[in-house]
This record gives structure tokens, C-alpha cells and sequence, in this order.
């Protein structure tokens, strides 16, 4: 298949630049992979889709704030730093702008938030293919410490606002957040209130969580025209013990098993693959990158956002849609994406829900 197969026309205007007033004042577009019948309904409304026995699972990645700006203390060029991921204490890989002037040798200053100078210095030490830059911090014993003082919520490039604010800080983070490590926010989990995970778990619902670290390659464009030939970025992930029990009882008494957001799908199918079909525990990377016409072996229904046009996100949810083929699941998804265009929904990381069933 190829990358242009998976393109649609989103007015701009409809890309959410702000989280909506509450959590779960979202919309939620709800698609039958049967029948491909639409509903729409706001988000609470999931409850009506959820049933005794259900295993939900959640991806509890915790955003730090992973943004940072830094000036040449010899020329006062300006740099923004997107850290991406850590190598050891005070070595990370991280994107950088502008790159042409960050060289191996640089060393660039640290800012705070308000623009004012500190004693924090990072060091260009490589950089890679992709152009990242591999940066050394000096004058703290781990940065990592330093980022809540430091650093802005790591917002996608999309959100055209310069600059965090108060509420970003509070809701580019879901509710059950914990283990830090994600630089882009695992957003199907934004719309959940500890008042609606209370009214599943009274469903008897089981809620348990995967943590897979969000890296800044979920939105990286595909580059090539065939989408068989990409090679998707590796992401951190852990299951553990609670998660692989509940799941496997799940499935194996027929409950269903429902993934909420494309990063705990991920983490599911990944191991499933690795153990013909089961869940086990399991700690390592995934680079897995799911497009029609893919299986899946756990995951029996699906919680996602709107997903950029012809993004990997986009392919894994058309795959889900029509498990095994290779057509029809892009049609249905394409053809409920129209239909939330026309019904105005909010899109990508601030916007609306889809539930796929």
C-alpha cells in the first residue's frame, strides 16, 4: 500500500489548538468494524459500550517536560531542545533547532522558564542520521532532576501557540499518570476523569495499564511511498505481572480486551507476537509498526484520537479496523474520518475520541 492511500482534507480549523473545558467534555465518534455503522455521542457515553468482564488497558507513561531553551554563551544564538530519549544520567539524544548551528563542540547555556540565564550547560557531542544532536549536561548531577524547573510540556508542532500554558501543564497529562519518560502525551488517556474510571471499574470493569514512553517519532511523517518499506522509531515499554493476568484471563474465558490508544496496542500486539498469542511480562523496545493488512491477537476493541492524515497512527487504526485485510479497514476509517469532518470534530492530540469496536 501506499503512503498516499491514507491521506484525507482536514480543514485547519478543526485541528484542537486547546484542550476542551473538561476532560471528558470530548466527543466520541463510535464505529462498528461489522457494519460500519456510525454513532455519535460524548465521551462519558463509552460507558454504554462497556460490559462486565471487559479489560481495559491504559498506558500510564508520564510526560516530562521535555522542551528547553538554551543560548551560544559566546555568540547569544538562541536554541530550542526537544529532548527525546536518555543514553545514561546527563547524556540524551535530542532534536534541535536550529540544527545547522549546532555542531559537535557547541555548548549551549540553559534558560529557565522566564528567559533568565542559569549555571546548566549542554555540550554537542554527535549527532545522527536523522539529524538529532547527542548532548552532554554538566554543572547538575542529573538534569532529569532539573527539567520541572526548566522544561515546557513537549506540545506536537501542530498546536500553533508559542509556549505552554497552566492548563497544558495539567492536561497534555492523563489523570493515572506515574513513570516518567514520554515527550509527547499518550493522548486517547486525556479524556478519562478519576470520576469516569470509577463508574467502569463499578461496571465491573477491569482497568490495568502497559507503560510504553511516547517518543517524538509519533509524529514523524512517512517518507517513503510504499508504506511496507518505513522503518518505525523504538519506543520503551513495560508490562508487568497485573496486566498480563488480567489480559490472559480475559481471553482466555472470551471477555474482551480493549486498548485505549495506539501506544498500548502497540505494547499488547508486541509481545503477543513474541508469544504466540499471550500476554507475558515483558520489559524492552518496540519498534513494531502495523499497517493493513495486520492481525491481532489481543486487542478486541480500540480507544483513539484522530490521527494525522497518512501518519503510522492512521495506518494501525485502519488496520484494527478490518483485521486480516487490506482495503476495507482503510475504507471504513477514511469514511468515518469524513464524517467527523462534516460533523465538525476536534482533532489530534486536544481533540475528539473514536472507539472502534
Amino acid at each position: 500500500m501506499r503512503t498516499a492511500d491514507f491521506h484525507y482534507d482536514l480543514p485547519p480549523e478543526l485541528i484542537a489548538q486547546q484542550p476542551a473545558g473538561r476532560r471528558d467534555g470530548s466527543r466520541l465518534l463510535v464505529i462498528s468494524r461489522k457494519t460500519g455503522k456510525i454513532e455519535h455521542r460524548m465521551f462519558a457515553g463509552l460507558l454504554d459500550f462497556l460490559v462486565p468482564g471487559d479489560v481495559l488497558v491504559l498506558n500510564n507513561s508520564r510526560v516530562i517536560p521535555a522542551r528547553l531553551h538554551g543560548k551560544n554563551p559566546n555568540t547569544g544564538g538562541q536554541f530550542e531542545i526537544l529532548l527525546l530519549e536518555e543514553n545514561a544520567v546527563n547524556d540524551w539524544w535530542a532534536m534541535m533547532r536550529p540544527g545547522k548551528r549546532a555542531r559537535p563542540g557547541t555548548r549551549i547555556q540553559l534558560l529557565d522558564k522566564s528567559g533568565g540565564t542559569t549555571n546548566f550547560f549542554a555540550e554537542v557531542i554527535d549527532f545522527n542520521a536523522e539529524g538529532h544532536r547527542r548532548l552532554r549536561f554538566s554543572e547538575t548531577k542529573n538534569i532529569f532532576a532539573e527539567l520541572a524547573a526548566l522544561g515546557e510540556m513537549p506540545l506536537p508542532p501542530y498546536i500553533e501557540r508559542h509556549g505552554e500554558t497552566a492548563a497544558d501543564q495539567e492536561r497534555y497529562q492523563t489523570v493515572f499518570s506515574q513513570p516518567a519518560g514520554s515527550v509527547a502525551a499518550p493522548t486517547a488517556g486525556l479524556h478519562f476523569t478519576p470520576e469516569i474510571l470509577e463508574k467502569i471499574r463499578a461496571r465491573g470493569v477491569k482497568t490495568c495499564f502497559i507503560t510504553l514512553h511516547v517518543g517524538a517519532g509519533t509524529f514523524l511523517p512517512v517518507k517513503v511511498e510504499n508504506i511496507a518499506e518505513h522503518k518505525m522509531h523504538a519506543e520503551r515499554f513495560e508490562i508487568d505481572e497485573a496486566t498480563v493476568a488480567a489480559v490472559n484471563a480475559a481471553k482466555k474465558s472470551g471477555q474482551r480486551v480493549i486498548a485505549v490508544g495506539t501506544t498500548a496496542t502497540r505494547a499488547l500486539e508486541t509481545v503477543a507476537r513474541l508469544n504466540a498469542g499471550k500476554l507475558n511480562i515483558h520489559t524492552g523496545k518496540t519498534d513494531i509498526f502495523l499497517f493493513p493488512p495486520a492481525a491481532f491477537a489481543i486487542v478486541d476493541a480500540l480507544l483513539t484520537n484522530f490521527h494525522l492524515p497518512e501518519s503510522t497512527l492512521l495506518m494501525l487504526v485502519s488496520a484494527f479496523a478490518a483485521p486480516g485485510e487490506k482495503i476495507r479497514g482503510r475504507e471504513l476509517i477514511l469514511a468515518a474520518y469524513a464524517e467527523a469532518v462534516r460533523e465538525r470534530y476536534r482533532f489530534f492530540s486536544y481533540g475528539d475520541a473514536m472507539l472502534i469496536l
